[in-house]
Parts: structure tokens; sequence; C-alpha cells
């Protein structure tokens, strides 16, 4: 987001602010206005506690920072799970997420800007000295225009834009003479090969050495790119223009702009999530604000704070007005189709959508912005982080976590514009659940899954840019920060741009390339800035008044009722048939059908299958109420398939030092008992010998009451089970026997039975991928004896090592003790009975209820083989089109409640050397140094997680 003012030019020559320069960022002169205004509804945090909390975000930033920089760098990302780089081409590709990464030292560029904010000026001047020593941008990797644009290019122009602050005030950076900028222009010249397309819209990846096309180039024949890529480049373009007079790059950011606007759909004023870079045809029609689309919407409105052109303005109106009309649903933002606006493209919101309050505030719609934000606060609650998409009945969709910042960034400007103390007290709940759940010894670590508490290994360099920056700015005061915030814009990856770029260098042609507008609501503009008189009335508990109708809103019946209700009584008429409602005996039910063009086919097998032509329908009403019905059965018919399937299970190491700060995602077995439904299984593992568990075990005293661990292959998991059972074990955990396999690369593995009578297996039994595998082993080898627990979810610390006398800020996750000595006494430890009332147990929800267009109602049955035996879980998403006029799906005879089921259901979802590129090996003390306990931790995985 953005804050308005003026500024400071670069080197020895400092533009003049011009007077208009203040109108261009009028748009975002309500956040400043508005400070001074809090509500009664929440106690004013005392500023001993605000230095506090910003205190302990500087640490959380050391920890993250610091181990990236001694355990990764030179490489682009930290792993913190097994404590090293991540390196392109050494890891197991995780698809379109490695196209981030250009071997460029990609978190050290993304976070030079943080360290200054931060107050970090002598760590800032040595990062700027290694990116000019050590970065290469002449890289023969593919890599994303818009991730590279936004990371690198945007770090690079932040940390110069602040390089030159930092020189203006004569203590640090003297030496410093505009080559960030320098390397800013070489790769501006590197991504534009990738406009070189008919409509200007830029080719999605780009080779940084070869450019596009060439057959060493190995790119350059995509023909989709999504809205977001090709519309957020303006910032970063313009600012590289305004700073070099090259207008090149403002120019070709503006067509690629201008193309998006012009190909809108035109009766809705939306745009769809993917568009054909040669012809302009959208190809995925659905619309929102989330993934996909975003940043667009992000960087219209920022665009004219910026640069001062009155298009920019106009269009984001129009879009959000728009957007204001169709996909907001109070407090809920819902995905539409562009050409039929009323019908609702997904029952499920994304993760992504969490930064549009923020941008609410800039725009000065405060009232929608304190909705969405405080249901979104309510999810967290519910599930300690925001699930990467949740559906509107609040169910996790997609279970991870990579640690956004989207809802700190939205938290942070709501504070800004009402000064309300409830924003404070929600950022601390943030830093809460970072440090319990996410922090390990190397970093902050993804979250795997937000039901169980499993991670992953990764921390991405958007974690240090935008996380840290939005936290620390959230408590601090002015006189905290060595410059003025407001003389800057924040760009989608929070990168600092100074406004006085609206008065430099204005080369490029501002026409008014904005066309056909729309007859807007005049209501909308009145909430634009700068109307700050009317954006918050004479009511101190204003913020609180719109906040606390939802603040049960997570645990309350399920809101997807809200859908348009007012139209789908059609004065006065029923509401539309819903599908878990529909009895296929019921023949009100078939003639409803009928009217809205759907027809019921009974099948040989028993099944029924609807099928939908539109154009049979009584009218174009009850053809969308047939297109609704259609796209709800597909879902329901997709949960019953889910309900044959089993949640992930965790195993959680809770013996010395891990102390239940590792949990490993595990695959659950279809035989045994359930760990949902029965007491966890905690005890200390053994190999079995043979290691397969094909024979009867020769090591039996080594494994009566232990938790054996198995090897996968040449007999069926029932087989191993009863084995090991026999030898007296109390639990068990087989290990896959493919090297380097992971949980974050394979879909979910489920355990199945011999095609036998299962019930004499009374030992709970879990799967574990070779990675997460190799960690207990490796800390077997390291410690001999290793405890471990087998639950269906990550449990709580203080409960696990209940009677045990261990450090107390292992179980409070208190950062500020890991740095202090921590003598060997009585004193510095505690029982966990002591603190177990300060625990908090993890909220888990039962399980994702992904979305498919076409589902076979009749989950397939296991046949037995002469080796193991397995179920493959993947929680896959294909779209349908419900604008189409032909629709299928299948059921097995009349439907159930819905809501029932969804309570029912449980499903799962080198700095000696620094241009090596290789895998640096630490030893085992340096990797823990800064925990400064007494204990050695183990060498990790070989193998890299998703």
């Amino acid at each position: 987001m953005s804050e308005a003012g003026g500024g400071r030019g670069s080197g020895s020559s400092v533009p003049q602010r011009a007077p208009w320069s203040l109108v261009a960022a009028t748009a975002a002169l309500c956040l400043v206005s508005a400070t001074s205004v809090w509500t009664a509804g929440a106690a004013p945090m005392s500023r001993e506690e605000k230095q506090k909390l910003g205190n302990q975000v500087l640490e959380m930033f050391d920890h993250a920072y610091g181990n990236y920089m001694e355990h990764a760098y030179p490489a682009d990302e930290l792993m913190p799970l097994t404590c090293r780089g991540r390196v392109r081409g050494q890891e197991p590709s995780r698809g379109d997420v490695d196209d981030a990464l250009g071997k460029f030292s990609l978190t050290l560029i993304d976070s030079l800007d943080t360290l200054v904010v931060l107050n970090k000026t002598k760590e800032f001047e040595d990062a700027v000295r290694k990116v000019l020593r050590d970065v290469n941008l002449d890289n023969d990797v593919v890599v994303s225009v818009f991730e590279t644009n936004i990371r690198v290019l945007g770090g690079l122009l932040g940390g110069h834009s602040l390089a030159i602050m930092l020189k203006e005030k004569g203590e640090y950076m003297q030496w410093y003479s505009d080559e960030l900028l320098q390397m800013a222009k070489q790769l501006g010249y590197k991504l534009l090969p990738a406009f070189n397309t008919t409509s200007g819209l830029p080719y999605p990846r780009i080779n940084l050495k070869f450019g596009i096309r060439k057959p060493e180039a190995r790119t350059g024949t995509e023909t989709d790119t999504c809205t977001a890529c090709a519309g957020t480049l303006i910032l970063e373009f313009a600012a590289l223009s305004r700073f070099t007079g090259a207008t090149i790059f403002e120019e070709y950011a503006r067509k690629a702009l201008d193309f998006l606007w012009e190909k809108r759909q035109r009766s809705s004023n939306l745009v769809g999530v993917t568009i054909n870079i040669h012809t302009g045809d959208w190809v995925r029609k659905d619309s929102g604000v989330g993934a996909g689309i975003d940043s667009y919407y992000e960087y219209l409105l920022k665009a004219y704070v910026l640069l001062g052109d009155d298009s920019f303005l106009e269009r984001f109106n129009t879009h959000y007005d728009a957007i204001m009309r169709y996909i907001s649903q109070p407090p809920l933002l819902l995905d539409v189709h562009i050409h039929k606006p009323m019908l609702n493209a997904r029952t499920w919101m994304d993760a992504l959508l969490a930064f549009f309050p923020g941008l609410q505030v800039l725009k000065g719609d405060i009232r929608p912005a304190i909705e969405t934000h405080e249901m979104l606060y309510q999810v967290i609650k519910k599930h300690n982080f925001l699930p990467e998409a949740f559906t509107t009945d609040f169910r996790v969709h997609w279970a991870q976590h990579p640690l956004r910042p989207e809802f700190a960034e939205s938290t942070y400007f709501l504070y800004k514009a009402t000064g309300d103390p409830y924003y404070l007290e929600v950022g601390k709940t943030l830093i809460e659940n970072l440090n319990k759940y996410a922090r390990v010894p190397c970093g902050f670590a993804a979250m795997k899954d937000v039901r169980t508490g499993s991670h992953e290994d990764r921390m991405d360099s958007f974690f240090l840019a935008e996380m840290f920056k939005y936290l620390y700015l959230l408590f601090a005061d002015k006189e905290d920060i060595i410059f003025d915030i407001e003389d800057y814009i924040f760009t989608t990856e929070a990168h600092l741009l100074p406004l006085w770029l609206s008065t430099t260098n204005q080369r490029v042609s501002k026409k008014n390339t904005t066309s056909e507008y729309t007859e807007l609501d005049d209501s909308n503009f009145d909430w634009t800035c700068p109307n700050t008189q009317i954006l918050f009335p004479n009511d101190p508990l204003y913020a609180q008044s719109i906040r606390e109708p939802l603040k049960n809103v997570v645990d309350k019946s399920c809101p997807r009722g809200i859908i348009r209700v007012e139209e789908s009584l059609r004065s006065g008429a029923k509401p539309p048939l819903r599908a878990r409602d529909f009895m296929a005996t019921n023949p009100e039910h078939l003639e409803i059908l009928k009217k809205m063009g759907v027809s019921l086919i009974h099948l040989k097998d028993g099944r029924v299958q609807l099928v939908q032509h539109a154009i049979q329908a009584a009218s174009s009403i009850d053809a969308e109420d047939g297109l609704r019905f259609m796209q709800e059965m597909i879902e329901l018919s997709s949960q019953q398939q889910k309900e044959q399937q089993l949640p992930p299970r965790a195993v959680q190491i809770i013996s010395h030092p891990f102390f239940g700060r590792v949990v490993l995602t595990a695959g659950p077995a279809q035989f045994g008992p359930d760990l949902s439904k029965h007491k966890e299984t905690r005890g200390f593992v053994a190999s079995s010998k043979p290691y397969n568990g094909c024979s009867e075990l020769t090591n039996p005293e080594a494994v009566m009451g232990k938790i054996a661990l198995i090897q996968r292959g040449q007999c069926m998991f029932a087989e191993k089970a009863r084995n090991i059972q026999n030898a007296g074990a109390i639990g068990g955990i087989v290990i896959d026997d493919n090297e380097g396999s992971s949980s974050d690369t394979a879909p979910l593995f489920q355990m199945a039975g011999d095609g036998k009578d299962t019930d004499d297996i009374k030992i709970p039994m879990l799967f574990l991928f070779s990675k997460e595998g190799s960690i207990i082993l490796d800390a077997i080898r390291e410690y001999e004896e290793v405890e471990v627990l087998l639950s269906d979810k990550a449990k709580d610390r203080a409960a696990i090592l209940k009677g045990k006398m261990i450090p107390s800020y292992i179980i409070n996750s208190n950062p500020e003790m890991e740095n202090e000595e921590q003598p060997s006494s009585e004193n510095d430890s505690q029982s966990a009975e002591q603190i177990a009332s300060r625990s908090q147990e993890i909220d888990l929800v039962d399980q994702e209820s992904p979305e498919e267009s076409s589902v076979n109602s009749h989950p397939e049955s296991l046949s037995p083989v002469d080796t193991d035996s397995a179920a493959s879980v993947s929680s896959s998403e294909q779209d349908s089109n419900p604008t189409e006029n032909h629709e299928t799906t299948s059921l097995d005879g009349e439907c159930t409640d819905l809501d029932n089921q969804l309570q029912e259901q449980s499903e799962t979802e080198e700095d000696s050397n620094p241009n090596v590129w290789g895998k640096k090996v630490q030893p085992i003390d340096s990797i823990l140094a800064d925990w400064n306990e007494d204990i050695e931790a183990f060498e990790m995985m070989d193998k890299d997680e998703l």
C-alpha cells in the first residue's frame, strides 16, 4: 500500500516537490488523516508494549535473515528444515513455484529495503556490497517475468531508493553511486524481449541469458498468462524509466495495461484470470480479487498515486464498482463469471485476497475493508494461519500456508486508517502464531497443513520482504523509523518507491486511453479520497460496530446461502432448489429441474445422471438457477467420494532436542485403529529386523513396547503390521523405499489392506515418504533414543511434555529467551504442568473440500497385489465451466443434507566463496549455535520439500 508525501532525489540532484504531486497522491492521504482516530472498544496499547512487540519482530527477522545468510546465501532461498540453501536444478522441481528462482540471491535482494525500515543500516550497507559483488543476472535459467519484476527488479529499485536517502543523510552509503540502479536497468533490458508479442502482453517466462524463443532459451512457446502477471509491471517499470530517463520500460508496461483494459468484459467491466497473449481471448473467464488478478487492480490505483495519471484512477474506479456489485458479498469475496457476473464461479476463496481490505483502505472504502478483514481474522483464529484456500463455510480447501504476508499488510493499513488498537492485538496474534507454530531452529518454515501443523522445507523471500516490514511498521512510532515512510509508495512486494518520481523524467505521453466507461453508481465515489471528512462517522465505536456481527461468523452456520437472496426470491417466489435439498423421488423437485432445463436419467447401475440444456429452461433466470444447481451438485458428488478418503496424520518428534517442534506429514492406514478416534500412540522408535518386516522379526526384544520402523516393499502393509505386532510393537511407521520421495512432491499416501479381514491388527500404522523418514533415521543415528507421537494432528507442546523438565521457551516459544544464556539449574526449566494452562491447543478443521467438475461417485476398490498396496489421495481441482450449455454429473440415488455431510466428513487434502552455488555442509553445532542450548542438531534429509 501507499502513503502520501513528497521527496528526495537521486544523488545531489533533488527535484522540488511540485504542487500537483500532492494531488497525485491524495488517494493515499486518507491513511494519514485518520491515524488519530481509535475506537473505544479496545484499550490503547501502551508504548512499552508496542516497543516490546516491535523488538520481538526485530528478533524474528534476525532469526530468519541470519539463518539465510549463514546457511543458504548465495542461494535464492533458505530451506529451514534442512538448514541449507535452495539452488535451482539441485533440488527436485516444484513446478511453477521454482520460476521465482534465478540463481540471483533472491532473498537477499528482496530483503534490502526491509533492513532499512527495521533500522539495520549497517546490515543494509553490507548487503548492498554483497549484491554488487556476488549477484549475476546473466544466468541460463528460465524465470517468471512477474516474480522477477516484483521481487528482483522491485528489490533493486527499493534498495536504490533507500540507498540514495541514506547517502543524503550523510552517515551511510557515502560510497554509493547508483550501482543498484544500474543492475536494475540491466535486468529491465533482460525482461524486455518478453514483450515481443502482437498484443504487448509479456510472455510469462523468459531466459535471463538467452531471452525468448531461441532453442537454448527453452521458453517462448507459451500462449497464456495471468492478468496479474501482465498487469503488475507499471510501478517497477515506470520507476525504472523515471530513475534512468529510459522511457521504454514505462511504455511497455503501459501498453500491457492498455491492452488488458480494452479486453475487459464490457457489460460487467470485469477481467478474467488467464488471457491469451497473442489473441487477447480470455482463457479462464472467472473473475475475483485473489490469485491471478489481485495485483492488477492494486497497480491501477497505485499507478495513479505514483504517476499522477487520471486514466489509471478512472479504470480502477470502473473495476472497483464492478467488484462491489458482483464479487463482494460482505464479508465474502467470491469469484464470478465475467459474462454472467450474477453466477458464482466457485464456493471457496484463496488466501491472496487478504490484500484487498488494505487496497480498500487506500481507496477510502473503510466499511467493507473492516468486514472482510474481520472475517479473515476469524478464520486465522480457527486455524492459526490463513489456509491457501477455504470454503464459504470456512473449512479448509487447500491446507498449505507459505507464510503469506497479505493479511498483515491489510492489518497495518487498517490500523493506519483507524488508529484502532484492536489491530495491534491482531498483529500480536500473528507474531505469537509465527513463533509458536512456524519457528524452527534454522528460520521459519511454511505450513504444509494447517490442520496437522506439519511443516514444509521452504521460507519464501516474500516472508522477509513483506511480513516483517508490515509487522514492524504496525508497532513502530514515527520516531522509530529513520526516514519518513509517508514519502514512499509500497509495491505489491512491499518495496519502497519515492513519490517524487511523479515529477521526474515525464516523457511518456499520458493521454487518456480509457474509453467506454459505464455509468457508475455515484455513491461509489463518495468514498474516494480526499473526501476524508466522511470516512469515519463521529462515533468512536464505528469500527467495532462493523466487526461485532462478524465475531462468530466462522463458528456459525454456513453463510453459503448469501447468493443474492433478493434476486433468488424473484418477487415472492420460492427460493431456487439447492443441490443439498434435492430428492430424486420428489415430484416437485423433478418439475423444478425441468423448469431449469435439467433432465434426470436413470442409469443401469442404479445411479442417476443429471444433464442440463440451458436452451430448454423456462427463462434465462431459470437457466442460471440450473447452472448453479449443477455446479452445487458437482461439488456435492465430489464430497460424497471424498468421504471414502482419510485425512493426513502426524508424526511428532518429542524427545530431546526436538521437544515437539518437528512435525512430519504421514499417510494413514485403512486398517488398525483410527487415530482421530483413539488416543494417540507415544513411544520410542526402533528399526525392525528384517527391515522390510515381511517375516517374523529376529529382534523382538528391540521393538517390544516401541514403535517399529519398517521399510516399504516386498510384502503387503498388513503383513508388516502383523509381524511387528506379534513382536510386541505398539505401533509402526513404514518408510518409503523410493529414495528422495516427499509428501510435498507426491500425493498423500494411504496404506491399503491385503484384501482379507484386518480386524486382528490392533496397532496404529503410519506411512512416511523417504525424506520425512530420513529425519527420524538421522535422529536415531545422532541421539540413539528418539521418542515420537503418532496422532491425527500435532499436539500442543505443554500437553506432550507434561511432567518433563524442559526449557520454558520450548513451551512458550519466547524468542527472547532463546538468545539468553541458559544456566543448568532448576530455575531455568519448568514442569510442563506449570505452564499447561497457558498453552493453547491447535484448533483444526475437519477437511478440505476441493471442487471438481467431474466425479466418479463410486470410489475405486483396492485390489490386493503381491507387494505393498496403497491408495493415492490427491486434491486435484478441475475447473468446471458453468457458462456452457451442457453439464452432467452423477450421484448415488438421493442426496443427503450437505451441511450434515460437511460436519461428518474428514478428509485431507558461502560467504567464504559466495560464487559457489553448491550445497553447503554445516557442522551440527554451527546449525543450532544461535539457540545457545547444550544440544547438537541432526542432519536432516537430502531432498527438498515442495
